[in-house]
């Protein structure tokens, strides 16, 4: 079973985000564009730094984060994977746990707590072309194996970070927390790295 074509940007999103108005190379051995940045992420702004295009932003890119984690889990489970994939799938796994942390600690600290349910904007208020993989395409991921488990979990997380990248450049256009602003930045940059290595990755395997 593949992984069907997803599109690369989300016009629900984007419209909900204009409405509302996962670095740099790696220099410690990883694979370039793993550092999602070393700056501390805490809540140091108030909620009147921030406006509804930044809540949105948080909200949709925490369960984004953790489908990435998902999909990362499932490799590094599996036997006969390309060991560059798996690499990769921990250092994702690395960058993007404490990213949520940070995220959730934000809007908790700004009196918006996270509803894990998926209001507003956690995973029911999703679609595809966030770069999202469906159920089908989670389950296919899963029962595969060796090089076919390693070119499924490459093709979707190519289409996931293009998601990720899509979401940060909307929210650098209508936002206003500095510091959303910042991982937003660090997303684009680190993600879109990370598309390249990935890419490399699929035509060799």
């Amino acid at each position: 079973m593949r992984i069907r074509t997803i599109a690369l940007t989300s016009s629900a999103l984007l419209t909900a985000l204009l409405l509302a108005g996962c670095a740099q190379t790696d220099d410690t051995g990883g694979m370039p564009g793993m550092d999602h940045g070393t700056s501390p992420m805490t809540p140091s702004q108030t909620a009147g730094d921030v406006n509804p295009a930044d809540e949105m932003f948080l909200t949709m890119m925490i369960p984004h984060h953790e489908q990435a984690i998902e999909m990362a889990d499932l490799v590094l489970g599996k036997d006969n994977v390309d060991p560059r994939v798996i690499e990769l799938a921990q250092q994702i796994t690395d960058a993007q746990g404490p990213e949520i942390e940070a995220m959730k600690s934000w809007l908790d600290g700004w009196g918006m707590p996270y509803d894990d349910s998926g209001a507003p904007g956690g995973m029911e208020g999703m679609d595809h072309g966030d770069g999202m993989m469906s159920e089908d395409d989670l389950a296919a991921l899963g029962s595969a194996s060796g090089p076919d488990a390693s070119r499924l979990f490459l093709e979707g997380m190519i289409l996931h970070h293009e998601g990720a990248v899509d979401m940060a450049r909307t929210v650098l256009d209508n936002g206003k927390n500095a510091e959303v602003a910042e991982l937003a930045q660090q997303i684009i940059d680190g993600q879109a790295a990370e598309i390249a290595t990935m890419q490399a990755l699929l035509s060799e395997l």
